[in-house]
């Protein structure tokens, strides 16, 4: 017996077969994700520049407000206490006292007038990349991990800079692919003990 196509079946067939390989090559459809430290700095280059027009021991608070580097205007930045900056520094250290910067020594005998920002930054996007139908059947998921992450340490007494630090990547550029042989029943395993309770 042989399977005939009516023009009604075929037009279907048709428009699936389309819409298959539409959506075959179609990454819009795939889920995006971005996370962003608001600021208003673009790029780690940005970041870079501002904390280096920083200098120790000329730098006052209100250029710092100016700057845009203070807690109350930048939500990438958060307020350090003496003790805080006293377990990044001394605690547990086998350096002494006089083998430290000159800042950070100003800032250990200023005590509870030593304060200090810690800023970061994070600035990533992950995109879901390849195949619409693998990643949605959950066979394989490829994302894409862009973007830059910048932090900075800047030391007050009273209202003096009195040391900067910074560091961290320039360029994120990540690729993650997980593949899962069986799929959607990839996680069956553990939905078994479940069902048996």
């Amino acid at each position: 017996m042989r399977y005939r196509f009516t023009p009604g079946r075929l037009s279907r067939v048709l428009l699936a077969t389309v819409a298959a390989t539409w959506l075959g090559g179609c990454a819009e459809l795939l889920p995006q994700a971005a996370t962003r430290t608001q600021v208003g700095w673009q790029s780690y280059e940005d970041a870079r520049q501002t904390i280096e027009r920083i200098v120790p021991f000329q730098t006052r608070t209100p250029e710092l407000v100016a700057m845009g580097l203070t807690p109350e205007s930048n939500p990438a930045i958060t307020i350090l206490t003496y003790s805080d900056i006293l377990q990044r520094f001394a605690a547990g250290s086998v350096m002494r006292p006089e083998d430290f910067d000159r800042g950070i020594r100003e800032c250990l005998l200023a005590g509870k007038r030593c304060t200090a920002y810690s800023i970061n930054v994070a600035v990533a996007n992950r995109d879901r990349v390849g195949n619409f139908w693998l990643d949605s059947l959950n066979f394989k998921r490829t994302t894409d991990l862009t973007g830059w992450r910048f932090n900075a340490l800047v030391i007050l007494v009273d209202d003096l800079v009195v040391y900067t630090l910074y560091g961290g990547h320039p360029t994120l550029n990540d690729r993650e692919v997980v593949r899962n042989p069986l799929g959607p029943l990839q996680g069956w395993g553990d939905q078994v003990p479940s069902l048996f309770r």
